[in-house]
C-alpha cells in the first residue's frame, strides 16, 4: 500500500500543479478581457517539449535540474494529501524545511553551468528571495510545532481535525497571516515575480533551457506551486479527509493568492527582502511569542 501511495502522491501533486499553471493563465487572460489558452495548455507544452531536441552545457547543467525536480518530488511524499502521505511517519517539519532548499540549489547549480548573465541574475535573486521568506517561515513552523507539541505534520493535521483550523485559533492567527503574506514569495508570483521576470532578464534561470530541460523545469514549477499551497492547507486549514476536499481547499487558496498576482506590480529584490523581513517576520515573531505565553 505504501508503494502505491509513493507512486500516486507525486502524480496527484503534478496533476494539481499543472492544473494550477493552466488555471492561472486562464484567469489572467479573462482579467485582460482575452479568451486565453485552454487549461490543458501546460500539459500540451510539456509533451511537446519532450519531443524536441535541446543543448546541454555540461554534466552539472543536466544533473542540477534533476536534483531540483527530485527534491520537489521527495518533499511531496512528506506532505499529506488527504489521507495519502507515504513518508508522513519518516520525518517532520524540520525535514520539510531542509528539503525545500534542494529546489533552488539544483536550479542554481544547473544555471551556473550555462554561464549566461541573465541566469546569474535570476539565480542570485532566487537565493536571496529564498533567504527572505525562509526567516519568517522558520518562525511560523516553530510556532506551530510549539503549539501542537510535535514536529510531525500528520499529527498536526489530525489535531486540527479534532480541535479546529489553526488559522482561526487565537494563538496561531498571526502566524497564519504571516504565512499568507509570504505565500506569493514561496510561489514566485507577483509582487515577488523576481526570478524569471521575462520582460527584464529573459526568464532568468531558464534562459538556456529548451526541449526536455524546459519540460523538467515546468514540471518542477508545477510541483512547487502544489507544495506552497499544500503546506498552508495542512498547517492552517486542517488538511482534509480525502483528496477531493483537499484539492478544493487548495483551489480556493490559490485563486485568492493569484488575484493578488493579477493586481500588484513586481517589486525590486531589495524591496522584496525588506518587506519579507519586516511585516511577515514581525507577525511570525509575535505569533511565536503568543504561542509560548499561551503554552505556559
Amino acid at each position: 500500500m505504501q508503494i502505491v501511495q509513493i507512486i500516486l502522491s507525486p502524480l496527484l501533486a503534478l496533476t494539481i500543479g499543472i492544473f494550477f499553471l493552466g488555471l492561472s493563465r486562464k484567469i489572467m487572460a479573462r482579467i485582460h478581457w482575452r479568451y486565453g489558452p485552454p487549461i490543458t495548455q501546460p500539459l500540451i507544452d510539456i509533451i511537446r517539449l519532450f519531443t524536441q531536441r535541446s543543448v546541454s552545457h555540461g554534466r552539472v547543467f543536466d544533473l542540477g535540474i534533476i536534483l531540483s525536480l527530485a527534491g520537489s518530488i521527495v518533499l511531496v511524499l512528506f506532505l499529506p494529501l488527504g489521507k495519502i502521505c507515504p513518508l508522513g511517519s519518516s520525518g517532520g517539519m524540520l525535514v520539510i524545511l531542509y528539503v525545500m532548499l534542494l529546489a533552488p540549489l539544483g536550479i542554481a547549480l544547473s544555471g551556473g553551468e550555462a554561464a549566461n548573465p541573465n541566469i546569474s541574475i535570476g539565480i542570485s535573486r532566487k537565493l536571496i528571495l529564498a533567504l527572505g521568506y525562509e526567516v519568517p517561515l522558520l518562525l511560523i513552523l516553530l510556532a506551530i510545532m510549539t503549539r501542537y507539541g510535535t514536529i510531525s505534520i500528520t499529527e498536526i493535521v489530525c489535531m486540527q481535525q479534532n480541535t479546529g483550523w489553526a488559522l482561526i485559533s487565537l494563538p496561531l492567527l498571526l502566524s497564519g497571516i504571516a504565512y499568507i503574506l509570504i505565500l506569493p514569495a514561496i510561489l514566485g508570483i507577483r509582487p515577488f515575480e523576481l526570478v524569471q521576470a521575462p520582460q527584464e532578464i529573459s526568464s532568468g534561470p531558464m534562459a538556456e533551457y529548451g526541449g526536455p530541460f524546459l519540460a523538467l523545469a515546468t514540471i518542477q514549477h508545477a510541483l512547487s506551486l502544489f507544495i506552497g499551497v499544500a503546506l498552508f492547507v495542512n498547517l492552517f486549514l486542517g488538511g482534509a479527509g480525502n483528496p477531493l476536499t483537499f484539492f478544493l481547499k487548495m483551489l480556493v487558496v490559490f485563486v485568492l493568492v493569484f488575484l493578488v498576482h493579477a493586481a500588484l506590480p513586481r517589486l525590486r529584490i531589495e524591496q522584496a527582502v525588506k518587506y519579507l523581513w519586516r511585516w511577515p517576520t514581525l507577525l511570525a515573531f509575535l505569533g511565536l511569542i503568543i504561542v509560548l505565553i499561551v503554552r505556559r
